[in-house]
């Protein structure tokens, strides 16, 4: 297993996991390279939410999705809001968030959907996309794993919610974690940190750590416990495994951009 960093065209690239087959879906994670954004949010800022230019998103957002073959006019994407609300979406949705924030599926943090040639979208500034296929059912989802979502375990109600919805065993879902800000340097408050002993007992020791006497997160790890305990295979979760923080040259970093900053796109839709 391993997440790959793809050129596609004109400084254009796309994050990938190699165990989704590309026959069933397409999705990709963008990169902040190859867009038409000015400074802070330079240059492939795919938020809407953020102050950048909405003409300068528009463009980009036709840049990255011609790129993965997709149609850019039928992104459905939610005004995510750091929770755990999972939406199934369908072709009546098709094109909601595409150009105006306002016009977002309303407060929802996860979208599923068996709608083929329907491409999900969220955004992301270091917190954690997580990327669901189930190529038996064919269907899809995305996750908003924040730290708010992470330690109330969205990965988990994605799950639950795609076995609901689709008849999803989860022993056949692939699921991608995507790069995000990393152990190294996603320092907490001693709240948050107590937050994750009680959401995730036992696995403390996995999750958390201390750097220079400060509570440090591993939201990967957090992440893959909640999919584990939904019943996923490890051998089915692939992981980035990529600091967004430390590779900000390559990716949108929220604090290491210090506040002000694009997003990066999250990205999948069945064939």
């Amino acid at each position: 297993m391993s997440y790959i960093l793809d050129h596609m065209q004109n400084n254009v690239w796309r994050g990938r996991f190699d165990t989704f087959p590309e026959d069933v879906a397409v999705h990709g994670i963008s990169a902040r390279l190859g867009g038409v954004s000015q400074a802070p949010y330079d240059s492939l800022d795919l938020g809407l939410h953020v102050g950048d230019d909405a003409d300068a998103v528009w463009q980009n957002r036709q840049i990255f999705f011609r790129a993965l073959g997709l149609d850019a006019e039928k992104i459905v994407t939610p005004q995510q809001v750091h929770g755990v609300h999972v939406a199934r979406v369908s072709r009546a949705e098709a094109g909601r968030g595409a150009h105006a924030y306002a016009d977002c599926i309303p407060e929802t943090d996860a979208l599923i959907t068996n709608e083929p040639g329907l491409p999900l979208m969220l955004c992301f500034a270091d917190c954690t996309p997580i990327l669901f296929l189930d190529p038996e059912r064919h269907a899809v989802g995305i996750a908003h794993g924040g730290w708010k979502g992470t330690v109330q375990r969205i990965a988990q109600a994605t799950v639950l919610h795609m076995e609901k919805e689709f008849g999803t065993d989860p022993t056949d879902l692939l699921v991608g974690i995507g790069p995000s800000i990393g152990p190294c340097c996603y320092e907490v408050g001693e709240d948050v940190a107590e937050r994750f002993q009680q959401a995730f007992p036992g696995h403390e020791g996995e999750i958390l750590s201390s750097v220079d006497g400060k509570p440090h997160v591993n939201l990967w790890q957090a992440n893959t416990q909640a999919l584990l305990d939904a019943g996923v295979p490890r051998a089915n979760i692939d992981r980035a495994d990529t600091c967004t923080s430390c590779s900000h040259k390559w990716y949108f970093s929220y604090r290491a951009d210090g506040g002000k900053t694009g997003r990066l796109a999250a990205v999948i839709a069945l064939r």
